[in-house]
């Protein structure tokens, strides 16, 4: 399933790599499109939003140069997804070059997709600490627009309280917020009683100790916090 999973576009027009990197990164818990060339890609980009692109240099018609121009140019919407450029050129111009096109990272051909994996986990990283939709706690990472909870890349599964709770505390991050205040935020219907539970569900899912919270503290006599990475 395409939900709650990290959307990877996959631009190449070498078939036979283009088929066993898809292969490798749904393994590895992604949902990949795939492109044979720009215009393809630009057809999906109009359909999808991508979490990364991983865009291949030397490709005919269009190369992945201009389409990473194309991309740093267009909305919004698509102008801060990160990307990743491959090509079989490893020069240090060619390097430099791809990268003052605005990719976030650049692998030369023929790499082992173990470095690509690592590559695209720590190009992920550096783009979600800027985003204040992005939510960091050590391991975990909440996508607030997204609805995504995930650890190091794999989707955890929220009930629709566990991820209003989430989004409460995420607009809230470093405050104090009593019982009270969460049900009042909170657009549905949620008892003071079982807030409590619910604190103790989520903690299960977003701390390494959940009897020995790190992000998501109480504060004695007053409620909780959600204290994220600095």
């Amino acid at each position: 399933m395409m939900k709650n999973k990290t959307h990877i576009l996959l631009v190449d027009d070498d078939e036979r790599l283009r088929d066993l990197l898809r292969k490798f990164l749904v393994e590895n818990g992604f949902f990949v499109s795939t492109a044979r060339g720009a215009s393809q890609a630009r057809q999906l980009m109009q359909v999808f939003i991508f979490d990364l692109m991983i865009l291949d240099i030397m490709m005919p018609e269009e190369d992945g140069l201009s389409l990473t121009k194309f991309i740093r140019n267009s909305s919004m919407r698509l102008k801060n997804t990160p990307l990743l450029l491959l090509t079989a050129r490893g020069e240090i111009e060619d390097r430099i070059t791809g990268l003052s096109h605005g990719a976030d990272d650049y692998l030369p051909k023929p790499f082992d997709p173990r470095e690509l994996l690592l590559r695209l986990q720590a190009v992920l990283r550096r783009s979600q600490v800027n985003d204040p939709s992005i939510l960091l706690l050590g391991q975990v990472s909440f996508n607030e627009k997204l609805n995504r909870l995930e650890r190091q890349g794999v989707p955890i599964p929220l009930t629709t309280v566990e991820s209003s709770l989430l989004k409460i505390f995420s607009r809230h991050r470093g405050k104090t917020l009593t019982r009270e205040d969460l049900v009042c935020e909170y657009e549905g219907d949620l008892n003071p009683r079982t807030v409590d539970v619910q604190i103790t569900r989520l903690r299960k899912k977003i701390e390494d100790d959940p009897k020995v919270p790190r992000y998501l503290q109480t504060v004695r006599g007053k409620g909780y916090i959600l204290i994220p990475n600095s």
